[in-house]
């Protein structure tokens, strides 16, 4: 069994000088924490995928949709579709859950 708490999951990126790190792979999905310094660098991803904000606020874009996020709430981005995070609070982390069939 795993349980990690959002500070536990933030101090791992800090220590690692990361903005992601998975912390659960499985195989049909994997966790992880997901938070950028100032810019959110991301580029489509090949699995489909939860993003469930832990922390912070500011705005989601996702293909030609922009959306405010605060604390708790949830995207899912399909495989493949251009997204980002912007203007997000300093304090912003997010858990990442990514499933659905891995690319061999």
């Amino acid at each position: 069994m795993l349980k990690i708490t959002i500070a536990e999951a933030v101090g791992r990126l800090t220590q690692e000088n990361t903005d992601y790190m998975r912390l659960l792979d499985q195989e049909s999905f994997d966790v992880g924490i997901y938070r950028p310094a100032r810019v959110d660098p991301q580029t489509p991803h090949a699995r489909d995928e939860l993003y469930i904000v832990a922390a912070g606020s500011g705005d989601f874009v996702c293909g030609s949709e922009t959306r405010a996020f605060a604390l708790g709430d949830v995207f899912f981005v399909p495989a493949g579709i251009e997204h980002r995070f912007m203007k997000f609070s300093y304090d912003f982390a997010a858990w990442v859950v990514f499933f659905g069939e891995r690319s061999k």
